[in-house]
């Protein structure tokens, strides 16, 4: 005999117990609460890199009417351009790889959200490598967080950047975790892929504004 728990509920194949219909498919016309407070968090977020920009702008004003822009001269004078050219092409290819994932994710195609999230990992992965090695350098040089006032805010500025993109790596890998780990692709997991992906999107498009302030407008 139906009971009326079989039409809000389901039992995939070796499931111990029936997974309510709603997080299988969702509920229509309401937003995803997940995606709303992923959202919000970002806009707290914006506010955080809007006071970085704030400092920097500020102490390099103040810097350069002292010392007629010879500090800030010196300290962009030792930046490798060209290698954060590529290293921010990477970083912007990566969200494309990252939106591919999100479209599979819609489509329930989990074997694809696998492949493109972990190509974005990868892409993220090479990005925060080239920024070691960009501070390995710049430290031999002799930019470093107790030099000057430049390096002090270049560190903060771009560290503070990478410690989210790693923030956003762990992510994807919980993401993929439980895509592995769970018998069937609910619309639980397609929402944490999506809101991944407002992240990772976001801390994208925060670099570029802030790869064009440091390496562009010297």
């Amino acid at each position: 005999m139906a009971t009326s728990s079989d039409s809000s509920s389901a039992l995939p194949t070796g499931a111990l117990h029936p997974i309510a219909r709603t997080r299988l498919t969702g509920v229509k016309g309401r937003p995803d609460m997940v995606s709303v407070g992923v959202i919000i968090w970002l806009a707290s977020e914006l506010m955080f890199f809007a006071a970085l920009f704030a400092a920097y702008f500020t102490v390099r004003s103040v810097t350069n009417a002292a010392t007629d822009g010879e500090l800030w001269r010196q300290g962009t004078s030792m930046l490798n351009v060209p290698f954060a050219v590529v290293n921010t092409a990477i970083l912007v290819a990566s969200s494309v790889t990252c939106q591919l994932g999100v479209f599979a994710a819609e489509k329930g195609d989990v074997k694809k959200l696998r492949m493109w999230y972990i190509i974005t990992f990868i892409m993220g992965s090479v990005f925060i490598g080239g920024q070691v090695w960009e501070y390995a350098e710049l430290w031999h040089e002799g930019l470093t967080l107790q030099s000057d006032v430049y390096g002090s805010l270049f560190y903060l500025a771009t560290g503070f950047h990478g410690l989210h993109v790693t923030g956003g790596l762990i992510a994807f890998l919980f993401v993929l975790g439980r895509t592995y780990l769970a018998r069937r692709f609910t619309h639980e997991q397609a929402v944490s892929a999506v809101a991944i992906s407002y992240y990772w999107h976001f801390v994208d498009v925060v670099w570029i504004i802030l790869w064009a302030t440091i390496y562009i407008i010297k």
